[in-house]
């Protein structure tokens, strides 16, 4: 009986060895979703459609892009409950795949939990505030805060978000108490500052220039590490005084936990493909969107600088969300 058991096991282990791997060569054999924590029309939503688009092309199966209106944490939620199968990944900002876990206490996952695919894009965010507002440079902002404690309001897409997180780093590097004003999204946000309800919202480079050459807002600064190429005349907010200062919106793609690391492997060389390919870096610059392409070791070291980035802001801003 013993002898019959060893060769029935060495028998299953000939056999499912092949057809796990010839499994793994057929994916995708079925419809693949890429699930986005933010509204159809919002810059992940644009960058997912070209990816899913693309990567429909190459693998010749129907990849959809489904939007979780709810937000940022019930799409990281809903991407951790998915089967680590790579039917299912999540693209997304950074918010659920950094520091969700230090500002939320009651989240359905943890971001280090996801399994990182790829990079994907990013784009320099802009200190833009309203057209009569009484500061011309960030020097003369921060005078004006200091003389205005806690009357100053920033805008943001929501609690947690990079433009609170960029609020929160000028607060605590130039030491000025303003208001934080959270929306449910960009536009919102975006249409009080054209109104002057609101004084300043740290926003994304592709939705605030149209504005500012149509002068419907002002862009005070730049708040990525250097100058952007559509406004190079105006300066980073690292050279107006506060070197070191950083706020970059960056998207990538990660699969649920335990996603096996050879699948995720092979999904990365084909987003890395379809980000190499001339006409992708074309649709993806139009956005303004920077394409960034890398392993998935490069995708991880960057989530962990980025992590430790905005989890030292979050520690020394005392930032907490009810």
């Amino acid at each position: 009986m013993r002898r019959y058991l060893v060769l029935l096991f060495l028998f299953a282990f000939v056999w499912t060895g092949p057809i796990a791997v010839e499994a793994q060569d057929a994916f995708p054999s079925r419809r693949v979703t890429l699930i986005v924590p933010s509204p159809a029309g919002s810059t992940t939503d644009a960058l997912a459609r070209v990816v899913a688009e693309q990567l429909q092309q190459k693998w010749g199966v129907t990849v959809i892009v489904e939007n979780n209106a709810r937000g940022l944490n019930a799409g990281g939620e809903q991407a951790a409950r998915a089967a680590p199968d790579g039917y299912t990944l999540l693209v997304s900002p950074p918010l659920p795949l950094t520091v969700a876990h230090l500002l939320y206490r009651d989240i359905g996952y943890r971001p280090e939990q996801f399994v990182p695919v790829s990079l994907l894009a990013k784009i320099p965010n802009v200190l833009a505030v309203r057209n009569n507002f009484p500061a011309k440079t960030v020097g003369e902002l921060v005078t004006y805060a200091r003389a205005n404690p806690g009357k100053v309001t920033y805008a943001s897409q929501g609690p947690g978000s990079t433009a609170h997180l960029s609020g929160a780093q000028l607060e605590v590097r130039a030491g000025v108490r303003m208001v934080h004003v959270p929306y449910r999204g960009s536009a919102p946000a975006l249409n009080d500052l054209i109104a002057g309800h609101i004084d300043l919202f740290f926003d994304t480079l592709s939705t605030s220039v149209p504005l500012y050459r149509s002068d419907k807002i002002r862009i005070m600064a730049i708040a990525g590490p250097e100058r952007a190429e559509a406004i190079k005349e105006l300066p980073t907010i690292a050279e107006s005084g506060f070197p070191g200062f950083r706020s970059v919106t960056w998207f990538a793609m990660v699969g649920p936990p335990k996603l096996p690391d050879a699948l995720a492997e092979r999904i990365n060389r084909d987003v890395v493909d379809i980000l190499k390919r001339p006409e992708v870096d074309k649709r993806l610059r139009e956005l303004r969107l920077e394409p960034m392409v890398g392993s998935r070791a490069d995708a991880a070291a960057f989530f962990a600088e980025e992590t430790t980035l905005w989890g030292g802001v979050i520690k020394e801003a005392k930032v907490t969300i009810p």
